[in-house]
């Protein structure tokens, strides 16, 4: 699947087939995330994969709209350093997922990201050090192609580029 035509189709899966992800695509996904761009190629993050059901049923519940996480065939937490010592921080998370879910979605994988609010929580489901911020998580899972829209088209709510782009000032 070439770039231009990921971006323009892919959208957030919040449904999952009840299908496991096997070990080789986990780990393309995750490696997907590890070659993302970060300021200074200072590679801030760890990735927390799982896959265990009952996980992802707490993890789910850290977060006001992240319920996917209970229904996914995986969850990768990313966790970062103090996010309020450097802007840089959260734009590189971003990436990461980013690259994550562009490489899923080449595969077939649907995913959606969910912003973890309980970080505590996280912190003593997962067994992350204090000094680490889950404050991201993305599910995974195959999705029916049948519900996803034809190709091509603007999805609903996105804005027309007259909207939101400006040509060399405001």
């Amino acid at each position: 699947m070439d770039i231009a035509r990921a971006i323009r189709e892919k959208s957030a899966i919040r449904s999952f087939l009840p299908a496991p992800i096997p070990d080789s695509t986990a780990r393309s996904i995750l490696q997907a995330g590890r070659r993302a761009q970060s300021s200074k190629n200072s590679q801030p993050w760890h990735f927390i994969a799982v896959r265990d059901c009952a996980v992802l049923e707490q993890l789910a519940r850290a977060g006001k709209y992240a319920g996917h996480l209970a229904g996914a065939a995986l969850g990768v937490v990313i966790a970062m350093p103090d996010p309020s010592q450097k802007v840089t921080i959260a734009f590189d998370a971003g990436q990461a997922a980013a690259y994550m879910q562009l490489a899923a979605w080449e595969l077939g994988i649907g995913s959606c990201l969910a912003s973890l609010y309980d970080t505590e929580q996280v912190r003593r489901i997962l067994g992350i050090p204090a000094e680490w911020f889950p404050h991201i998580a993305i599910s995974f899972g195959y999705f029916d192609p049948g519900q996803q829209p034809p190709s091509g088209v603007l999805h609903p709510g996105r804005k027309h580029m007259s909207d939101i782009v400006h040509w060399e000032k405001w």
